[in-house]
C-alpha cells in the first residue's frame, strides 16, 4: 500500500458481519519465548505500522510464545480496541501440566477464554477459533459452549482452524439442526507450495457455505520469500527443518516462477505469493513479520495485481503437491 486502505478494501468475514482488511497480521512472532521472533519493542513497531496503514485484523492464539503474543496484542491495542478485529484461538493447552486444559470441551473453552480476555486486556474477542479439531468431544458440546460465550458478550463470532472438510461440514450441519452458532471462518494451512489439502475439498465447502478463509503459513515458513535457495541459507534458520523438505524440484520450479514474475511486476516473491492467495479468493492471508521493515514489504502485496496469465504460471509451477504432505508440528515454547 502506498498510503492506507480505503473503506472499499475491507471484506466481510463469512456471515459474521465483521469487516476485515485483506491482509491479516499474524502475531505468532510477537515475543521471543520460543527462541525467535520480535521482542516487545519491535513487535510494537510492527503492530503500529500495520494499524497506521489501515490494517485492522490481528490473529493470535492462547499458546503463542507462551501467552506473550496475546499480552502484547492487548497492550498495543489499548486506546484503539474498537477499531480492531482481534482473533485468537484455543484448544492447544497453555497449561502444560493440566490434562483438562486442552481440547474443545466446555471446561477447556471457558477457562481458555477467561485467560485470553485477561491477557488481551479486553472484555470481548471478535473471532474466537478452535485451533484444532477434537474428535473426543461431541460437536454439539463445543458449539453450545461457544453459544454461551456469544450470549455473554465475550465472543462475537467463531471460527475453525485445521479442520478436515468432513468434520467442518458435520459441524455446520449440527449448527443448522440445533440452532447453534456456526463457524464463520476457516484458518487452513494454504500457500503456493501447500495447495492440495485446501483445494481438494475445503475450498469448495467454504465457498458453498460462505465461510471466510484466512490461511496461515501463507509464505510457507519463509520459503516463498525467496531468501532460502540452498542448505546454507536454511541451516541457520530456526524454521530450517520446514524449509528443507521444500527444497526439491517442485519447490525450485515455484521459486523460478516467482523470480520471473518479480522481474515483470517489480515485486518481491513474498508479495507475489500473497497476491496469488488473494487472486484465489481467500478473505485475508495471515502474514507474520519479525520487523517493521519486513511488514512494509508484505503490505506491498496489496498493490500487486496478478493477471490470468500470471496466476496460471504460478498454478502450473506449483502443480503436483500431495494432500499427504507431511506437516511440521506447531512450534513449542523453548525450554
Amino acid at each position: 500500500m502506498s498510503d492506507t486502505l480505503s473503506l472499499d478494501h475491507y471484506r466481510l468475514l463469512g456471515r459474521s458481519g465483521l469487516r476485515v482488511s485483506p491482509l491479516a497480521l499474524g502475531a505468532m512472532t510477537f515475543g521471543t519465548d520460543w527462541g525467535w521472533g520480535a521482542d516487545a519493542q519491535e513487535a510494537r513497531r510492527i503492530f503500529d505500522t500495520y494499524v497506521d496503514r489501515g490494517g485492522n485484523f490481528i490473529d493470535t492464539a492462547n499458546q503463542y510464545t507462551g501467552g506473550t503474543s496475546e499480552t502484547l496484542v492487548g497492550r498495543f491495542a489499548e486506546g484503539r480496541r474498537d477499531e480492531l478485529v482481534i482473533a485468537t484461538k484455543y484448544t492447544i493447552t497453555s497449561r502444560p501440566r493440566d490434562p483438562n486444559s486442552g481440547g474443545n470441551h466446555r471446561r477447556s473453552m471457558v477457562r481458555s477464554v477467561e485467560d485470553s480476555l485477561k491477557r488481551l486486556n479486553t472484555d470481548y474477542i471478535d473471532l474466537y477459533q478452535a485451533h484444532r479439531d477434537d474428535t473426543a468431544t461431541p460437536i454439539e458440546e463445543t458449539l453450545a459452549a461457544f453459544d454461551e460465550l456469544i450470549k455473554a458478550g465475550k465472543v462475537r463470532a467463531i471460527g475453525a482452524s485445521n479442520f478436515t472438510a468432513a468434520r467442518l461440514a458435520k459441524s455446520l450441519k449440527v449448527s443448522a439442526q440445533k440452532g447453534l452458532p456456526r463457524y464463520e471462518s476457516l484458518q487452513p494451512w494454504y500457500n503456493l507450495y501447500s495447495r492440495a489439502e485446501f483445494e481438494h475439498e475445503l475450498a469448495g465447502l467454504c465457498k458453498r457455505e460462505n465461510l471466510g478463509v484466512i490461511p496461515y503459513f501463507s509464505l510457507a515458513s519463509g520459503f516463498l520469500t525467496g531468501k532460502y535457495r540452498s542448505e546454507k541459507d536454511y541451516s541457520a534458520s530456526p524454521r530450517g527443518y520446514r524449509i528443507k523438505d521444500m527444497m526439491n524440484e517442485r519447490g525450485i520450479r515455484i521459486l523460478a516462477a516467482l523470480d520471473t514474475l518479480g522481474r515483470e511486476l517489480k515485486a518481491t516473491p513474498a508479495q507475489i505469493s500473497l497476491a496469488w492467495l488473494l487472486a484465489k479468493g481467500v478473505t485475508a492471508p495471515l502474514a507474520s513479520a519479525t520487523s517493521a521493515r519486513q511488514l512494509h514489504e508484505l503490505l506491498g502485496a496489496l498493490e500487486v495485481k496478478l493477471e490470468t496469465r500470471a496466476v496460471k504460471l504460478l498454478d502450473d509451477a506449483s502443480a503436483g503437491g500431495s494432500i499427504d504432505e507431511p506437516k511440521a508440528p506447531p512450534p513449542r515454547r523453548s525450554s
